[in-house]
């Protein structure tokens, strides 16, 4: 279905569907079974312009918002989610920059993050700070023109092929929660190394490491924001970030789909093709009105957020201001509550979908040599990261009480 997709988006899905098809396609298993970084992939993103769909054309992006860059994750998704995160992370570790970020900060690094020039990552989990962010203890002290930067991160995606990280860290540790600040590293700055490297049950192509900050000195001019304005710039990113999520899993639940329906049109039983007999025509009738219901739900959030986040972003160039002023000018609503449900009920029904694909599929599903093993490792992540769907609950919860 089209969702009232404009002439620019349509490219968009054109280029995307084109890269994973003949780009990641070919390239996934071999990647994913190495558990490897895999350069081609982010080099095939970076030329077709998808790290810089949502940033505008002023630093070298597409001006086209999150509706464009959800649209890409979800085709590149389709194939490997694993493959497309460094575009993600970019995304992720990116716009707080953006937001937030004074317009020289915005001039120094929006045009190498909507090239794919240089990748970003987003540093906030710690070992004892996950859903719980405010428990946080990387310390951050200013010194002159540095901060001064002790402790380490946890589960970092695109960790050691970023070049630029958004570190969350405690710049007045007595003030708790009002104290988190995000200041971003560079990659090779003395002090900054990095820890273990995961071995992941998905996302195998995508390295996650740990971060690790021993009296790192960073320039004082990389903090974003301000003090104490980390917690408030976390909220804001996961607001404008989830939809990319939930986009990811409805790629992923509609490439499983797409896999079990080829499969089941061949493979036959008690004389005629699987897919003939009722019961699974059933099943994957409810399976393709879950996703459908889940693309319909990003898409309608994306497109309404696009209408002031576009808006701010043209103004915050023109009047040299922040993206985050112009967005408050605006006095548009708090994604919260809906990219909170996007989020959950895309990943559930991603969850779902690869389960049930494996079931209807049979003993081949269960090898490596078929895809539908891989979706399913793939989808179990997108409950987690960004967020538990537990802490999804708990946000739209908040948000109907808030209402009430």
């Amino acid at each position: 279905m089209n969702y009232f997709t404009t002439e620019a988006e349509a490219k968009v899905i054109e280029t995307a569907r084109r890269v994973a098809q003949e780009v990641f396609k070919p390239l996934r298993a071999k990647y994913d079974d190495a558990e490897e970084y895999c350069p081609q992939a982010t080099q095939a993103m970076a030329k077709a312009g998808i790290f810089g769909l949502w940033l505008p054309k002023e630093y070298g992006g597409a001006g086209l918002g999150i509706t464009a860059l959800s649209l890409a994750f979800e085709e590149l998704s389709k194939v490997c989610i694993g493959l497309s995160l460094p575009a993600g992370t970019s995304a992720l570790g990116g716009m707080p920059m953006f937001f937030w970020g004074m317009p020289e900060q915005r001039a120094k690094w929006a045009p190498d993050l909507a090239s794919g020039k240089k990748l970003w990552a987003f540093a906030l989990s710690e070992a004892q700070a996950g859903s719980d962010a405010t428990a946080i203890k990387t310390t951050a002290k200013l010194d002159g023109d540095y901060y001064i930067l002790n402790g380490s991160k946890h589960y970092i995606s695109t960790g050691g092929e970023a070049d630029f990280y958004t570190v969350a860290v405690s710049t007045n540790p007595e003030r708790g929660a009002r104290g988190i600040s995000l200041i971003v590293v560079e990659k090779g700055t003395p002090g900054f190394t990095f820890g273990k490297k995961e071995r992941k049950m998905g996302l195998r192509t995508n390295p996650t490491y740990d971060l690790i900050f021993r009296d790192c000195r960073v320039p004082a001019a990389n903090l974003i924001g301000g003090e104490g304005k980390g917690l408030l710039i976390v909220q804001e990113l996961f607001d404008y970030s989830r939809p990319g999520i939930a986009a990811q899993a409805i790629g992923l639940a509609q490439g499983a789909l797409d896999e079990t329906v080829k499969f089941l049109k061949i493979r036959r039983q008690f004389d005629q093709p699987v897919i003939a007999f009722q019961s699974i025509g059933h099943e994957l009738a409810d399976l393709t009105a879950q996703v459908e219901a889940g693309r319909a739900l990003v898409y309608k959030i994306t497109s309404e957020m696009d209408k002031n986040f576009i808006a701010a972003s043209t103004a915050a160039i023109a009047s040299n201001t922040t993206v985050h002023d112009e967005l408050k000018k605006l006095k548009g609503p708090r994604w919260t509550k809906y990219s909170a449900a996007a989020k959950l009920f895309c990943s559930d029904t991603a969850m779902k979908v690869a389960d049930r694909c494996i079931n209807l599929c049979g003993g081949i599903a269960y090898t490596r040599d078929f895809p539908l093993e891989k979706y399913a490792r793939d989808a179990k992540v997108t409950q987690i990261y960004e967020g538990t769907n537990h802490i999804q609950k708990n946000e739209i919860m908040s948000a109907l009480i808030k209402e009430g």
